[in-house]
């Protein structure tokens, strides 16, 4: 049966207003926030006490968000733990928690907030963003009571987890997403019993959400990108800087553009602990990001970005990431190969002795070829190029694949690994590859203090990761990170 006319008339027309509706682009923004922190205590505080510093933080936070709204800003992400901070045991953040609804329940805190128990922050967070027509993403604490029929319930009686909300410009809740990998100092938290893939649409694409260490593991990470197919991946954390590879700003910059997503990544700010390092990221490098380990104060971060990067112009091509490697033979045998740690992990390194040249160096199946030509090197600063394939075993367990070409901390060969933030040597040209056994390679180069090299090299599609200006700046490192998901 055909539709009648005016029907028909009515669905043309709805369609033509959600496409005008609809938009290429959006301006994004992340918040780093210097978390006022709570006094460490053994005896939790009472509800009301707890409120009062959630508040102070609050604060900040909607200094922030009105800023971004008047700048234009559609969406701003906030920092795990950016609400109340960390210092908590099990039983002292309980009067930090609230009970977070599923969103289906259709629910606008801010003007119902009776709906469901107290609920003073998720009103707030929700008044915010309805007050400056902004959607607002943060992380709170989740509380859900459970009893001996549950075999997994806890002693006490309940269920915490840490959990990220969306709020959208009307100030209805559209996300709850409860972190699944939790960091090994996490003990105040549960895990989910199963790992959420958290998605919601937008006008301004379709976005995904996870927290912090989420980003080492396929659930949820790969999970939303790959399979749910999100344009814009939202990340709250609390990140603790690790040279060479684990540099906040590095590694999300670099985790864009392996997976070919926008990421939005908002960093607490507390440097006597290495936390800092925001950004907003597209697929073909950082629109902005911030390192700061000098100040203690927040930074507000805002950028445009392409809603749907895959359909961008600047999309970068699917890359076979062992094409290259593969093709070519090892360059000539190392008599000189050594072995060194980089973050508890044993590489095997070779030392670029001469100016310029072609290098291998192989660990089990992992083979990384360098192609390199040193434009100005001093005589005090030492690169070598490394390789890692193995378990990594610390603060959890994944497999990783590591081509890296990297500035040691001294002449010394036993500092190669070691962190080092500034170089001299700038290089007239640089090609990376290896023989991955993945798809999921993130490109790095980081330049002399922590500096970003957006659009100053090139990823080909045969997996070579080489330099595009010469001569380059002053590198730190050059590194293709691979997760090996499937051998976890």
């Amino acid at each position: 049966m055909l539709p009648s006319q005016p029907l028909l008339h009515a669905a043309v027309f709805a369609l033509a207003v959600l496409q005008a509706l609809a938009s290429d682009t959006f301006i994004a923004a992340v918040y780093e926030h210097a978390v006022i922190l709570p006094d460490a205590t053994v005896e939790p505080v009472s509800p009301d006490d707890a409120l009062v510093l959630m508040n102070k933080n609050m604060d900040i936070l909607e200094g922030a968000i009105k800023e971004a709204a008047q700048q234009g800003a559609h969406i701003i992400v906030t920092p795990e733990d950016g609400i109340y901070g960390w210092r908590f045991t099990r039983e002292t953040i309980y009067p930090y928690l609230e009970d977070i609804p599923d969103p289906s329940v259709n629910w606008i805190p801010c003007t119902d907030p009776a709906r469901f128990a107290p609920a003073p922050v998720q009103e707030r967070l929700s008044c915010m963003a309805r007050n400056n027509s902004i959607y607002v993403v943060a992380n709170i604490g989740d509380k859900k009571p459970c009893n001996s029929s549950d075999p997994g319930c806890p002693n006490d009686g309940r269920y915490q987890y840490n959990t990220d909300v969306v709020f959208d410009s009307k100030g209805k809740l559209v996300a709850r997403y409860h972190k699944y990998n939790l960091f090994m100092s996490e003990n105040q938290f549960n895990y989910p019993k199963e790992p959420e893939a958290i998605t919601f649409e937008t006008p301004f694409g379709k976005f995904g959400i996870f927290t912090c260490f989420d980003i080492l593991f396929r659930e949820p990470a790969v999970v939303l990108v790959s399979e749910l197919q999100v344009d814009t991946v939202l990340f709250p954390t609390a990140w603790m800087n690790v040279l060479p590879f684990l540099t906040a700003v590095e590694f999300h910059s670099a985790w864009a553009m392996g997976m070919g997503v926008n990421f939005l990544a908002a960093n607490t700010h507390y440097t006597s602990m290495s936390m800092t390092g925001s950004g907003i990221y597209a697929p073909d490098g950082a629109r902005r990001y911030y390192y700061n380990m000098k100040t203690e104060d927040g930074h507000l971060l805002i950028a445009e970005l392409d809603s749907h990067p895959r359909l961008s112009p600047a999309s970068p091509p699917a890359v076979n990431w062992s094409s290259y490697a593969l093709s070519v033979k090892r360059f000539s045998p190392n008599v000189r190969d050594f072995g060194g740690l980089v973050f508890h992990d044993w590489f095997t390194f070779t030392e670029l002795i001469q100016p310029e040249g072609n290098l291998t160096v192989c660990q089990k199946d992992l083979c990384c070829h360098l192609s390199y030509k040193i434009a100005w090197k001093r005589e005090d600063e030492v690169y070598v190029l490394g390789a890692f394939d193995g378990l990594h075993v610390v603060e959890g367990q994944y497999y990783l694949q590591i081509c890296t070409m990297l500035k040691c901390k001294s002449t010394d060969l036993n500092t190669c690994g070691q962190p080092a933030e500034t170089a001299q040597t700038k290089f007239e040209m640089f090609s990376l590859s290896g023989t991955f056994g993945t798809n999921y390679v993130f490109p790095e180069v980081l330049y002399s203090g922590v500096q970003l090299a957006p659009r100053e090299f090139e990823i080909l599609n045969d997996g070579r990761l080489i330099s595009k200006t010469r001569p380059t700046k002053p590198i730190v490192t050059v590194t293709l990170f691979g997760r090996w998901y499937e051998k976890d």
